[in-house]
């Protein structure tokens, strides 16, 4: 007699789906096979603006290698349910842990957390999926490596690998991740494993060093994809410069971002600022300063101006803070300083440096991301609105300031006709410039969740429509967003995986990917 489930597979009945589950805890072992409701919880949690059961896994395994790995494909592969791999599953603001459709079983790596290798000549790092930042980061400390790494915010518990795969940012000048990742092993849906780049080579000593090996280069194809579980990926780390000036640079009004980042864009092209600079507004900063929603207003609609200029003033914030650094030699760095001064002084903006900020713990956490910190800073977010609602909105733009007053009141128009807020930030690239809007709602009000919903869906179609597309995106829109992106992409991909995973296992409808 079959075991009644919360859910299963799409089309899978629950006697075959039983008898999958007694063969993968003969792999496994009992307590590696997660079934019961309690310990699914973490697993079936969202942030998004959906039902809970859309998301719900019908199981999560916990594999420690990749022999285990292979050995659950088998068996998944022979009775045809879908796997929804995850590093540490704290993809927050882009659909956390739950799989993108609703009975398929999370497999969750947090078991294969060793870091295999650093390089203190090379600057080179090995590691598996299950390593978070925070762990990275007291390996370094306790072996006194003068070695930094790029992190993302909310850091510390999230992981390099699941970062680097979804193609997520940093703050130091290696904050484009993926762009330092250097080798990958993968194990593919029918069990072979693949080492990309130099690592395809036996006994290879090249592997973390030399990207491209010979022929065409395959690490991409498996970032924003389902095409296969990565289970090893080298990193560069950055070595530590001997002089570090991290600083912010306030603006008093929303319309001198125009002027900001025409100013700073020449600075990160000639890597005067060889970091990503974040212009934050208001209410990304609030938030983390802490400040609540509800200590300003508490009316319907979107927050007034008047409440947000009043945060500005009570908590010394300004309608835009700007954030980078310098990086080198305290020779260059005075020189480059100048420079910094010149800009802040000719654009109307407010240093505050590192010795000025002490006792402020929004820009403390800012300051130390930029050296590769990991920390849990902007977990503040959370607290703006509460009720638990979050999904983040991120088309990509030139780095032009033109583009971010665009951006910024096509975004405030479409947030205040739903009643919320306008919680950004800009990321200045080298030369693309990513808006991170951060839609956040209370999940308990169905009301309100089903705005959230309608709200994202006409940001997302208003903004392909003019050409800016996203670069990350929720499980919940994958599909959506991967359909802006034009048919013959989609097309190319679905081969792809129907080469690659012709039994359609892996993580289907992940990045609007299946057959």
């Amino acid at each position: 007699m079959s075991t009644k489930r919360k859910a299963l597979p799409k089309g899978i009945a629950a006697g075959e789906f039983d008898k999958a589950i007694k063969e993968l805890k003969a792999i496994l072992g009992d307590e590696h096979v997660l079934v019961d409701e309690v310990r699914l919880a973490p697993y079936s949690k969202i942030m998004m603006p959906v039902p809970n059961d859309q998301h719900a896994p019908s199981a999560a395994i916990t594999p420690a290698s990749v022999e285990q790995i292979q050995g659950v494909l088998k068996v998944l592969n022979k009775y045809r349910i879908p796997v929804y791999p995850i590093s540490t599953g704290k993809n927050l603001g882009y659909g956390a842990a739950a799989p993108v459709q609703r009975g398929q079983i999370v497999m969750d790596l947090r078991r294969m957390n060793k870091i295999i290798e650093v390089d203190p000549d090379l600057c080179t790092a090995l590691v598996e999926p299950g390593v978070t930042y925070q762990q990275l980061y007291d390996y370094l400390q306790e072996k006194k490596l003068p070695l930094w790494f790029s992190c993302p915010a909310p850091s510390a518990i999230a992981g390099p690998v699941g970062n680097m795969v979804d193609r997520g940012v940093g703050y130091t000048p290696y904050g484009e991740h993926f762009l330092f990742s250097c080798g990958m092993e993968v194990v593919m849906a029918n069990g072979e494993v693949l080492r990309t780049g130099m690592g395809s080579m036996p006994n290879s000593n090249t592997w973390q060093v030399f990207k491209w090996g010979y022929g065409p280069t395959l690490d991409g194809m498996f970032t924003q994809s389902n095409y296969g579980i990565v289970t090893k990926m080298g990193m560069w780390l950055m070595p530590a410069p001997p002089d570090f000036r991290p600083f912010c640079i306030q603006y008093p009004n929303e319309t001198d971002i125009t002027k900001i980042v025409d100013a700073l864009r020449p600075l990160r092209i000639a890597m005067v600022i060889p970091n990503a600079v974040v212009i934050a507004h208001t209410l990304w900063e609030a938030p983390c300063t802490p400040v609540k929603r509800a200590d300003y207003y508490t009316g319907p609609g979107a927050i007034p101006d008047a409440a947000v200029s009043k945060i500005q003033k009570d908590h010394n914030i300004g309608a835009w803070n700007v954030y980078a650094g310098l990086y080198g030699t305290k020779e260059t760095n005075d020189a480059n300083w100048k420079i910094i001064e010149a800009v802040a002084a000719g654009t109307g903006g407010k240093i505050i440096t590192a010795e000025q900020s002490k006792g402020s713990q929004a820009l403390q956490y800012r300051f130390d991301l930029m050296k590769g910190k990991p920390n849990l800073g902007e977990f503040g977010l959370y607290n703006w609105r509460g009720g638990g609602g979050s999904i983040w909105f991120a088309p990509v733009s030139q780095a032009k300031g033109s583009e971010t007053l665009k951006q910024m009141k096509m975004a405030k128009d479409i947030l205040g006709k739903y009643g919320f807020d306008y919680v950004g930030e800009f990321i200045v690239g080298w030369r693309d410039m990513h808006h991170v809007i951060d839609l956040l709602f209370d999940r308990s009000d169905e009301e309100q969740s089903k705005k959230a919903y309608a709200c994202y869906d006409e940001l997302l179609h208003t903004f392909a429509k003019e050409g800016y597309g996203m670069y990350r995106a929720n499980t919940a829109f994958a599909e959506k967003v991967a359909a802006t992106y034009g048919p013959v992409k989609r097309s190319v991909e679905k081969k792809l995986k129907k080469a690659l995973d012709p039994n359609n296992i892996l993580a289907p409808g992940r990045c609007g990917i299946s057959l």
